[in-house]
């Protein structure tokens, strides 16, 4: 079982206190891992860390004595690649196939993609006249914002911490990062990555934990943070928001999702069947871009349910190196026991369930994993919880719809606007629908296709900001204005 500590000025620490946690398996709940538990006093020593190091060797280097670092770490993660791949399988149970293509080679390459954006942006310059005829120049100037409060998610961990990490980096700030409890490897690897490139201590930090009364809360009371950016649920972002008023400190949210997929009857039939079964149950369900609502024109509704119903029948659970198998659990039986409610109210409100609804077999001690069936319902008024509340599971449920003004009315009946999947051959449509679905993201005829350079971010209740590309030094850069009298 493997003792995992806090990584806090480039020292793996326990904790003052002796507190320690487990980290159980997803796939047969065994215990994996002991964590120390950081308090208030570690993380306040690697906020303490992380403002020295801002101040000290870090805070004198050069944008490319950055970059050169930031490139080193990437090519020391794509070095170790199979230590991060099987560190990540341990903590989410999920296909080696999932890891190798898409999270690990993602967390590299954040920060590669930022490190060249940091390199290659202008800053904007403005001449002025003046009464004296002499004028005076105007430019701008980025700097860091300080120490960074990176508060990261368990679904696809690495990635979605190192699309923070990476331009926070780049940007020459510095970060203290709590992972998510139930993931708590990679992040920890990364700082064996970060000694062994030579960052200075305490540009990155690492302290583990709980939300309230532990790691997570004590981070985001420290006024030493001068930023907080967080990706889970909206409930916790909208408490992260309120301390964070305190001080006056910025945030970046990705919050909740409750994500519809429209299928139009002149869709590429097989291409759409994939697709939206790849955004419904791709990570089980887990991927806060996932859609959960489908929305299928009345003419290929019947085809389209029976066709993602094979689909879905179709998966093969077992373990992240068995080749056989391409489907993982749930991360944890505690999440699999909020998925399961869902599906017994589903069955409450009247759902016909087309497939699933309940917990696969599994052999010998994956028995005691956090599996469960990829499911489908059809037959749901609009108003039933398991089409209005985000459930973060392998489920989605499928309503017909007439035409476009409807299709649109109903993508947009949610408190949350995160993204959305379109599916037609009209391109004249395609674009229509896409303007009109009050989402931060949509895509057409593909899921899950992320250009690093774009904006990235949600709307109404599923987040504050925009990262990707130059919009992510809009979070992690203040820009100063200097006005020289020529």
């Amino acid at each position: 079982m493997r003792q995992i500590q806090n990584f806090i000025g480039g020292e793996f620490v326990a904790a003052a206190s002796g507190r320690r946690f487990d980290k159980r398996s997803p796939l047969d709940n065994r215990v994996i891992a002991s964590i120390a538990e950081a308090g208030r006093t570690e993380v306040d020593a690697a906020v303490s860390a992380a403002r020295a190091a801002l101040h000290g060797e870090w805070g004198g280097l050069t944008t490319e004595q950055r970059v050169e670092l930031l490139y080193g770490v990437a090519n020391e993660i794509t070095r170790r690649f199979e230590d991060f791949v099987e560190a990540e399988m341990a903590d989410t149970g999920q296909p080696r196939h999932v890891m190798t293509s898409a999270f690990i080679p993602r967390g590299a390459a954040n920060f590669k993609v930022f490190a060249d954006v940091v390199k290659n942006v202008p800053n904007e310059s403005f001449q002025m006249a003046t009464p004296d005829g002499r004028g005076a120049l105007n430019y701008g100037i980025r700097v860091p914002k300080g120490v960074i409060g990176v508060i990261c998610p368990w679904n696809a961990p690495f990635m979605l911490m190192t699309w923070k990490v990476g331009p926070a980096l780049a940007c020459g700030n510095t970060v203290v990062v709590k992972p998510s409890e139930e993931s708590p490897h990679t992040a920890t690897l990364l700082g064996e990555v970060m000694n062994t490139v030579g960052v200075p201590k305490g540009v990155y930090n690492v302290v583990h934990g709980f939300g309230p009364d532990s790691a997570g809360e004590f981070l985001t009371q420290n006024r030493g943070v001068d930023a907080i950016t967080f990706t889970g649920e909206t409930r916790t972002g909208t408490a992260i928001m309120k301390v964070a008023a305190e001080g006056m400190r910025d945030v970046s949210f990705e919050l909740g999702g409750k994500n519809a997929g429209i299928v139009f009857a002149d869709a590429d039939f097989d291409a759409a069947v994939e697709g939206i079964f790849r955004s419904a149950f791709l990570n089980s369900g887990q991927v806060c871009l996932g859609t959960e609502r489908v929305y299928v024109e009345r003419p290929i509704f019947e085809r389209f349910v029976q066709a993602l119903k094979v689909k879905a029948e179709g998966v093969k659970f077992g373990r992240p190196d068995d080749h056989d198998a391409n489907y993982g659990p749930l991360i944890s039986q505690e999440h699999r026991q909020k998925v399961l409610s869902y599906y017994r109210k589903a069955v409450e409100e009247g759902a016909t369930v087309v497939t699933g609804g309940g917990v696969p077999q599994m052999p010998g001690e994956l028995a005691e994993g956090a599996w469960v069936e990829p499911t489908i319902w059809t037959g749901l008024p609009d108003d039933a919880a398991v089409v209005r509340e985000e459930i973060f599971g392998p489920c989605c449920h499928i309503r017909p719809f007439d035409s476009e003004n409807e299709v649109v009315a109903l993508a947009n009946d949610t408190e949350y606007g995160l993204s959305t999947t379109i599916w037609t051959k009209d391109l004249a449509r395609a674009h229509r629908v896409a303007a009109r679905v009050d989402v931060g993201i949509t895509w057409v005829n593909s899921w899950f296709l992320r250009d690093l350079r774009t904006a990235f971010g949600g709307s109404k209740q599923s987040g504050i900001g925009r990262e990707g590309g130059v919009h992510s030094l809009e979070f992690y850069t203040e820009t100063r204005n200097i006005c020289v009298k020529l």
